[in-house]
């Protein structure tokens, strides 16, 4: 961008046209003068300066002309994408807009490579996502298919095993619908289509209901959820109470399959910040890594890829929480330590 034209450029170059063509003319005088032996009078002094000035003038026009029609493309695509609608491009295209050309075309050309880049990690997102999308729906599939076959092979009329092949392809059914269920909550949010119903409501209780509905979970597990809060003293919250549910829900659920393999305590907390309600649920689990913690929240991002699978997760449970708690413009975070455990926290206005 160093060699566009700045205005005063223009000036230099008509100033040095005109003082080349008065230079040939000083030389044509100066030959007359030789060869004739005529004195050089006040009109040949005259007609010099005129054909200076009118050399000056004319290059200065041509030059202008020249650069306005170079660069007039490219600074009304700069302010057509700058400009609000309406407005006429070819109105900003003055002697000022010239001499600020090269920042204007330099910071237009910034913005178009941050535009590619980002571009180009969407692009990357796009096939992962695509990827992890194919690989999730893939194993039910594949399982399903694989009990059938058995089944259609002769196991159909084997009553050992009819019943617990069904079962098991019963079982990958319900994994694949949860799969499909969590994209459309996601995509939902995602689009602002998912509408909250804001109500008031006790945030113990939610808390009760959620740990309540994973009892037999913790139980297999032999995991402790204790809620650390005087139940009789209510938190009254405005949010949407099923949403939240499932949040409160979720964070449980990851905390009993992720937390310690048995005898794991869960503790479910609750702290007054002035304006909102700050929920936190702990595990004495295994803890995650530093390097992990960015990504949690990311759809299908697993720390165990296999050990998660196996647990039957679809890997959208806390891309869910985040999106259903950034949607109550509040915010959602996660703080961990190796070997001592994990803490999932959110906020939700107080009513």
């Amino acid at each position: 961008m160093k060699n566009i034209f700045r205005f005063s450029d223009s000036r230099k170059v008509a100033s040095l046209t005109a003082f080349s063509v008065i230079g040939v003319y000083a030389i044509f005088v100066l030959i007359i003068w030789l060869v004739f032996q005529q004195p050089i009078g006040f009109l040949f002094f005259g007609l010099g300066v005129g054909i200076w000035v009118a050399v000056y003038f004319i290059t200065l026009l041509f030059v202008d002309k020249f650069i306005f029609s170079k660069i007039r493309v490219i600074y009304k695509t700069i302010h057509s994408q700058k400009a609000p609608k309406g407005i006429d491009p070819k109105q900003t295209i003055d002697a000022h807009s010239i001499e600020d050309v090269q920042r204007e075309v330099t910071e237009w050309s910034n913005e178009r490579k941050a535009e590619i880049e980002n571009l180009k990690d969407i692009e990357k997102y796009r096939r992962e996502y695509i990827g992890n999308i194919s690989h999730e729906l893939k194993t039910p599939v594949f399982n399903i298919q694989g009990y059938i076959l058995t089944l259609l092979d002769g196991g159909l009329e084997d009553p050992t095993i009819n019943r617990t092949y069904l079962a098991k392809a019963e079982k990958s059914i319900n994994r694949l619908i949860a799969i499909i269920e969590d994209l459309e909550t996601i995509n939902l949010l995602e689009s602002n289509e998912l509408k909250l119903n804001l109500n008031r409501f006790n945030l113990v209780d939610v808390a009760r209901e959620a740990v309540e509905s994973l009892e037999m979970k913790a139980k297999k597990r032999d995991c402790e959820v204790l809620i650390n809060y005087n139940l009789e003293r209510p938190i009254y919250v405005l949010a949407d109470r099923q949403r939240i549910l499932q949040v409160v829900t979720n964070l449980i659920d990851n905390a009993i399959k992720y937390g310690k393999k048995t005898g794991g305590h869960i503790k479910i907390s609750f702290f007054d910040m002035d304006e909102n309600i700050l929920v936190e649920i702990t595990d004495d689990g295994p803890g995650i890594a530093q390097n992990d913690i960015p990504h949690l929240f990311e759809r299908f991002y697993r720390v165990d890829k296999g050990r998660s699978r196996g647990m039957g997760g679809t890997g959208l449970g806390l891309a869910i929480v985040k999106h259903i708690i950034e949607a109550h413009h509040q915010t959602v975070n996660v703080r961990s330590t190796l070997g001592v455990g994990t803490t999932f926290g959110f906020t939700l206005k107080k009513a």
